[in-house]
């Protein structure tokens, strides 16, 4: 595998397609990039911005280009020697007709050879369902859609649809012969007309076709062809004037008369005889009956642990792998499978299989890169058995992030928070009453499903026999809401990771404590089963606590999810630069030793494991968090300016139920992004219009006075009264770019910090899109805007002559952070061993420095960042550097030193160095000694 130095994150769709990605290969190679790191590029759902939302794994997305496109840009990128990286998804696809397994499954249900990829649950408690997939996707309760007559029968040729305004999903054909039957009937041509009796032939095969069997694989093909030899049969028929007459006669007049109820029940017959049910969508909370991708109803879940399924979906990424086109995958929402750590087992060996097949030399096999989209807990680790090189980076995120937050500063922002909000309330509190309300609404279904299979294990065992439904469901549910981590990884035989028999312990415990009112032996059964207990068990009891414990491993995640990261990240607003994914709001920063024990820990662990300070799914951009950081150095100045902010918009409040609106929290977190975000560069008209746009979504995610599910039109135009007004406001604007600009300084100086820890840390660095200039996006859609690559070519072109200390000068264009990351790069490039090899050593440089060095045989390097630089600078211009560090030294090894960001020589004799020597161009340094 081509050595990787650091990685470069481009987002695919119909408007930056393969070759778009093929014209920038000399930009990242002139950057510095190893690898292009592109997300996921299998088939998806048209007009798809992301490719998450897959609906063929067996062919390129033809919206991004053709196949010699595809060939072209990665032959592009060997040329240049870089490799190639793709994201991947092995959890979910589209639940759309665009997924032709999908549509399989809803035409043939259990009898479907697909009928085992995806996670259905084909016989829950509920009757109605059995045999049948849930489709949660009217708008209006189903009588009601019906009688409207806004469900109507289609046939194309041979084959026939319900359609439901753009939705045309399948109708099993069966379910239409006494339809065909009756066209027989009243078709126009002679007793004797060959057409009759060959359309009673076709009656009479779909009349005796079995209507929902589960049957071995090859009884399956072989009635999936005959069905389609009959579909086939029918369609050549009625091409004919005369059949096509008598058969979408029939199909009119089971379309039913709106107003006339009756005339509904021939296609309310065939409706109940499809393997899926029709239903508003609001009944998916509560029934539906196929694992998700969280709450998202049209992303269903494969049953990746099954071997056929991992065989069809990943055949074409292992031929891309084998052929040399991708040298590593990222792994999206591993959290999600049933047996993560045998699901990277099962990969690393499907490729050196593939590479085997393919003749691959032995220097062609090395291992390919493999990383995986994992958030971890303050405190946990990552499962040291997984056959992967880490994680995607959001843990380095959060800790580099967090080291230039002032934790000293936690009470006063605290004190702020409490006084304007009047929500007491800690964020683990804000956490556990939003995973309670999630699995009231939109995970319940998933809640109560568990639950069912719990009284199931329950009803076997005499001493469990009285636990009622409800209590069992209680424990489940509060089990959930206590649990610290997204998810354990116990396995089907029972081993497990240490931390999860703890983990479990703990929340069962924590669980019952706040439930005293439930019986205390329901949560010992919850625990038992959950740690598959070594009791005497029959098999099939063995076998129902396994197939418990696995799904409740994949349900906590999920629940985690959808309420931490998109609930309780947008009610509690304390200081939103913490309300970042992987991250802990309730931990205000990162001290600098928490840092160096982090950074030590991935070098002796996870040496290659990805460090990211931006990706597709942050929540706001990193230099927005930079800057925002600053606010904890000054926080008796921020305190002072909401407060004044909050007195301004007093008049632009709408008054909605006797209540103000948007909320003082809405207010405060509109504050902070305003404040973060503010544009260095430009005006203020497309500013406001994203700043509402992120308003909606956050108030939604809140869910407190408007949600995705019932979204309150009023209170979203009080949002965006309340933005336009204050911006119409002259004293708010003006107050706005004079704080911004008080700290925006102070910001670049964090910004660059980030940077360059990014650089020198244990692990391969990763820069999202367009983020080697400022990055002060908001979260999705706002941080997957178009890049402009002619600006930054540019800009790139704008470094050559220009020094560090004038770039500084000019830091509003971004080359400066542009000249920092190129500068960085290049120099990993040139040392990648003692970049990814070499040991770490902290460097003791007080609370204003973050340093440590990197050692190797090829040479050494020292990171040295300041921290805390409106302390540092007592409130002066942080640049100015010549007064400000004084006489004071910095720690740093002995020898001569070379600072790859200034091109300076730094001579050491004595241990130390005059920081304001090294600080004289930039607040940031990267040292080198080969």
């Amino acid at each position: 595998m081509k050595t990787i130095t650091a990685t470069y994150r481009l987002q695919l769709h119909e408007h930056f397609r393969f070759p778009d990605a093929r014209a920038i290969v000399g930009y990242l190679d002139e950057l510095g990039i190893s690898h292009a790191y592109a997300s996921p590029y299998m088939t998806a759902e048209p007009g798809s911005t992301h490719g998450y939302n897959l609906v063929d794994p067996k062919a390129l997305n033809p919206e991004l280009g053709t196949e010699r496109d595809y060939l072209d840009w990665t032959e592009t990128l060997a040329s240049k020697d870089m490799g190639h990286i793709v994201d991947f998804v092995p959890n979910h696809m589209a639940a759309s007709t665009h997924n032709a397994w999908w549509s399989d499954v809803l035409e043939n249900g259990p009898s479907s050879l697909y009928a085992d990829h995806f996670d259905i649950e084909w016989n829950p408690q509920k009757e109605a369902l059995r045999n049948k997939v849930l489709l949660p996707v009217l708008g209006a309760q189903f009588g009601e859609v019906l009688d409207k007559g806004e469900l109507q029968l289609e046939r194309d040729g041979g084959a026939f649809f319900i359609r439901y305004y753009e939705r045309r999903l399948p109708a099993n054909p069966r379910s239409v012969w006494p339809l065909l039957e009756r066209a027989v009937e009243k078709l126009d041509v002679p007793a004797e007309d060959p057409r009759r009796h060959e359309l009673s032939s076709i009656v009479t095969g779909l009349r005796n076709m079995p209507s929902r069997t589960e049957t071995l694989p090859e009884r399956q093909r072989e009635r999936a062809r005959e069905k389609e030899i009959l579909k086939r049969r029918l369609g050549a028929l009625a091409e004919d004037a005369a059949i096509a007459r008598a058969i979408d006669g029939e199909v009119k007049l089971a379309n039913g008369i709106a107003g006339d109820p009756k005339s509904f029940d021939e296609l309310d017959r065939i409706l109940m005889e499809q393997s899926y049910r029709l239903a508003f969508w609001r009944v998916a909370t509560e029934e539906i009956n196929y694992r998700r991708f969280f709450d998202v109803n049209d992303l269903a879940a494969i049953r990746m642990e099954d071997n056929a399924v991992f065989a069809d979906t990943h055949e074409l990424l292992l031929r891309l792998v084998a052929d040399g086109r991708v040298q590593g995958v990222r792994l999206d929402h591993t959290d999600g499978l049933y047996d993560p750590s045998a699901y990277f087992e099962k990969l690393r060996h499907s490729v050196r299989s593939a590479d085997a097949r393919a003749g691959a030399g032995q220097q062609a096999r090395r291992e390919i890169y493999l990383v995986a989209e994992k958030i971890l807990e303050p405190g946990e680790q990552l499962p040291s058995s997984w056959a992967i090189d880490g994680t995607t980076g959001y843990d380095f995120l959060v800790q580099a992030s967090g080291v230039f937050v002032d934790r000293a500063a936690e009470k006063a922002f605290t004190r702020v928070w409490h006084e304007l909000s009047g929500d007491t309330r800690s964020f683990q509190e804000h956490a556990r009453d939003a995973k309670r309300a999630t699995m009231r609404s939109s995970l319940s279904s998933e809640i109560h499903m568990l639950s069912q299979r719990l009284e199931r294990i329950a009803m076997r065992n005499r001493r469990s026999r009285d636990f009622t439904l409800p209590m069992l469901h209680r424990a489940v549910a509060e089990t959930i809401a206590a649990f610290p981590v997204y998810r354990t990884y116990i396995r089907p035989d029972g081993t497990r990771e240490p931390d999860d028999e703890h983990i479990i312990r703990r929340a069962t415990r924590i669980a019952q404590r706040r439930n005293a009112e439930v019986v205390p032996s329901v949560f010992e059964l919850l625990r038992h089963v959950l740690l598959l207990s070594q009791e005497p068990l029959d098999d099939e009891d063995r076998a129902a606590r396994i197939q418990f414990a696995m799904r409740f491993q994949q349900l906590t995640g999920p629940v985690m999810a959808k309420s931490v990261e998109d609930t309780a990240f947008y009610t509690y607003v304390r200081f939103v630069a913490l309300n970042e994914v992987g991250g802990a709001p309730d931990r205000f920063g990162t001290t600098t030793s928490e840092l160096h024990d982090a950074n030590a820990a991935r070098r002796a662990r996870w040496p290659r494991t990805m460090t990211a300070t931006s990706t597709h799914d942050t929540k706001r951009g990193e230099d927005v968090r930079a800057r925002l950081a600053v606010l904890t150095e000054m926080p008796e100045t921020w305190a002072k300016w909401a407060a004044e902010w909050l007195a301004i918009g007093t008049s632009h409040l709408t008054t909605i139920e006797d209540e103000p609106a948007p909320s003082v929290a809405d207010q405060y977190l509109f504050f902070q992004t305003a404040l973060g975000a503010y544009p260095l560069i430009g005006g203020t008209d497309i500013f406001i219009t994203r700043l509402v746009d992120y308003a909606v979504k956050a108030a939604r995610e809140a869910k407190q006075r408007t949600s995705w599910l019932a979204p309150d039109e009023a209170y979203e135009a009080a949002l965006k009264t309340y933005i336009t007004g204050m911006f119409s406001t002259e004293a708010f604007e003006t107050a706005l770019e004079t704080a911004a600009d008080a700290i925006a300084t102070y910001g670049v100086s964090n910004s660059l910090g980030q940077v360059v820890l990014k650089l020198a840390s244990p692990g391969i660095p990763d820069t999202y899109q367009g983020c080697e200039l400022w990055d002060l996006s908001l979260v999705d859609p706002d941080n997957r805007m178009p890049v402009d690559y002619e600006e930054r070519r540019r800009a790139l072109k704008k470094l050559e002559g220009a020094s560090p200390k004038e770039l500084l000068a000019s830091y509003r264009d971004g080359r400066v952070k542009l000249h920092v990351l190129r500068a960085g790069l290049r120099q990993r490039r040139e040392m990648p061993k003692t970049f990814l090899e070499g040991d770490y050593v902290p460097i003791d440089a007080g609370d204003d420095v973050v340093a440590f060095s990197r050692n190797h045989a090829e040479g050494s390097v020292v990171c040295v960042v300041t921290r805390r630089p409106h302390h540092v600078t007592s409130g002066r211009a942080p640049f100015a550097v010549d007064d400000v560090w004084g006489q004071r030294d910095l720690p740093i090894p002995r020898g001569e030193w070379r600072d790859a960001l200034t091109g300076a020589t730094h001579i050491v004799d004595g241990d130390t160095l005059r920081a304001a020597k090294l600080f004289a161009q930039l607040p940031v340094a990267l040292l080198v000694r080969r």
